[in-house]
């Protein structure tokens, strides 16, 4: 009784053969959509961040982390300082990466 049921089992998963690329198929279709909809624009929107951060120069108007808008009074390389002017005798200190956006003049 034993050899007839193993025989039925056998017989039903031998016909769907191939299963280890077509397997994997249906996970590296899912992982190209996710990775063309989620990932690249992630990547392309830091790249354009980073860009703007390095092109910081005085005079610049800014945005900062808070919604603190300036002018760009000074930039300091070695400590990623960004001075930000923010009135008449107002000059802040902003870390560089803190700088969300730099306005139109």
């Amino acid at each position: 009784m034993h050899e007839v049921a193993y025989a039925m089992g056998q017989g039903g998963e031998a016909g769907q053969g191939g299963g280890g690329l077509m397997g994997l198929l249906p996970i590296l279709v899912m992982f190209a959509i996710i990775y063309l909809l989620l990932i690249m624009p992630q990547q392309k929107q830091q790249k354009k961040h980073a860009a703007m951060l390095k092109s910081l120069q005085k005079g610049d108007k800014v945005v900062a982390a808070g919604g603190i808008h300036g002018t760009v009074a000074g930039v300091d390389e070695a400590r990623g300082i960004v001075v930000v002017k923010v009135d008449e005798n107002v000059k802040l200190e902003v870390l560089r990466t803190s700088v969300s956006a730099k306005l139109e003049k």
